[in-house]
């Protein structure tokens, strides 16, 4: 894949963040790394497109924010899944696998 970053479908960065915070809270610096360690680097995460989205996911009930300490002692915010964040989950979750098997059909041709 080069040097090139993969760029993320719109919404697939939601369902990544929801499925990284469905292991429990993290902070919006470790929800990237944990995205870029479970993608083993495909996808990596900028502060530009994370903290707008952490935010609007936080605006549409699917997450709760609460300030903490990161591991570095400094103060971050913490985000968590909610009820209707883990049911967003479930629905990105069907989405995604409509789309991944009409690409793979349409590749096939």
């Amino acid at each position: 894949m080069g040097d090139k970053q993969t760029e993320l479908l719109q919404g697939t960065l939601d369902m990544l963040i929801l499925k990284t915070l469905a292991l429990g809270a993290l902070h919006g610096v470790a929800v990237a790394a944990r995205i870029e360690q479970v993608t083993q680097g495909t996808f990596q995460v900028g502060p530009g497109s994370l903290f707008p989205a952490l935010h609007r996911m936080e605006e549409k009930g699917w997450l709760k924010a609460s300030w903490g300490e990161s591991e570095t002692k400094r103060k971050a915010k913490f985000y968590e899944l909610t009820k209707p964040g883990r049911r967003q989950l479930e629905t990105e979750k069907e989405r995604w696998k409509t789309i991944s098997v009409a690409v793979s059909r349409a590749l096939e041709i």
